[in-house]
């Protein structure tokens, strides 16, 4: 990737609800000197508007960038080193931007939560990637860092103590305060459409493997309906996020060509407690369909005091070959779907332009392109601890 550039980010979506929460981070937490960076998106007045709302200096530059206008993208994706985009849903208009930024060796960060567009970037973008060197990293929010960086932390420790890697993991969503972002909710309902309007595509959305392209691994365990965990003392339930997460984990540990096993079986749910409220409370959870009927919309989303009371904590459970417990966890000190979603994407924007020799040009997952630099990143900076608990 050129160095020469005139900006080392640009966060493209800034007028948007979690764009203007990604530059009021980068603003508050980094300085507007420390960095060269400028805001991006359809309307210079909205961009304008929230400059001077979050107290971002005006030597910040302002883009206009239309997603359906390849001229504007090629001006904004050649100006800059790395573009983080909150310009979602991404299959209706994030094409155009991953193109050129693979052609132009441009790195780009999103919050991609979309297996089935995810799956046609890998096939048509990545040789583009590799040639030029962009590395880009689809999924660098909730969807799906805690879980991939979380599945890399516990394998870590599980090398630390028995000298291997585990085959087996769970991963259980112990505690979540806060709700999934509209822009979340609007990826849903597109890839919901498109599945409708392409048949062929719900193959890729219920293939644990589609982001693997060339290898499937193992059946792997469905999740999909509720369970008691004696291990755990709880009972399960299905995790919306799942099937994203999962998909993201497997194609992590194939990118980094499989520490964890090429038989790796991986599932993840959300724990509802012991004993009948338990049950009661999994039966709840897998037969609710309120998330796909959310009226929240794209750029609506809590307010300040309540991204900053929101939190969320996962754990991750194996066992060795000998029977020992392992368990690791992941919190969030801000609600999942903006306030800490908005610090991952701009952490990992800045591990890729402070760490070019983390990876080479290709599509990745935050954990095979970034791994314990970004665990340190997000942990010194973001409010995000990655911890070995004792079962």
């Amino acid at each position: 990737m050129s160095t020469d550039r005139q900006y080392d980010i640009v966060v493209f979506g800034a007028s948007g609800y979690t764009g203007r929460l990604v530059a009021e981070y980068l603003h508050e937490r980094y300085g507007d000197a420390a960095l060269s960076w400028a805001m991006a998106g359809r309307s210079l007045d909205k961009l304008a508007a929230v400059r001077t709302e979050i107290g971002v200096s005006d030597t910040i530059p302002l883009i206009a960038v239309n997603s359906d206008d390849p001229d504007s993208v090629a001006a904004m994706v050649t100006s800059t080193r790395v573009v983080i985009t909150t310009v979602g849903p991404y299959q209706l208009y994030g094409n155009e931007l991953v193109k050129q930024c693979a052609e132009a060796g441009t790195d780009y960060v999103d919050l991609s939560g979309e297996p089935g567009w995810m799956h046609e970037t890998i096939a048509a973008y990545s040789a583009a990637a590799k040639a030029s060197g962009a590395r880009i990293v689809h999924s660098c929010g909730f969807d799906s860092i805690p879980f991939d960086l979380g599945i890399f932390h516990l394998q870590e420790h599980a090398k630390a103590v028995t000298g291997n890697t585990v085959s087996r993991v769970k991963g259980r969503v112990k505690s979540m305060n806060g709700a999934f972002s509209g822009g979340t909710i609007a990826s849903l309902r597109a890839t919901m459409t498109a599945a409708a309007d392409n048949p062929s595509l719900i193959g890729i959305l219920i293939n644990p493997f589609a982001l693997t392209e060339g290898f499937s691994g193992p059946e792997q365990p469905d999740g999909n309906k509720p369970v008691y965990e004696e291990e755990l003392n709880s009972w399960s339930a299905p995790f919306v996020m799942a099937p994203i997460n999962t998909k993201n984990i497997h194609r992590s540990n194939f990118l980094m060509g499989h520490p964890y096993g090429e038989d790796f079986s991986y599932d993840e749910m959300l724990l509802t407690g012991d004993g009948d409220k338990g049950k009661a409370a999994a039966e709840f959870v897998a037969a609710d369909d309120s998330l796909a009927k959310s009226p929240l919309q794209p750029g609506e989303g809590p307010s300040k005091e309540e991204r900053e009371n929101g939190s969320y904590e996962a754990i991750f459970v194996a066992q060795t070959e000998s029977g020992e417990l392992l368990m690791t966890s992941v919190t969030g000190d801000r609600d999942p779907g903006y306030g800490s979603t908005s610090k991952m994407l701009a952490e990992s924007a800045l591990c890729l332009l402070q760490n070019p020799e983390l990876a080479s040009g290709g599509i990745w997952t935050p954990a095979a392109a970034m791994g314990q630099a970004l665990i340190d990143r997000l942990e010194t900076n973001a409010g995000i601890s990655f911890k070995v608990e004792i079962p």
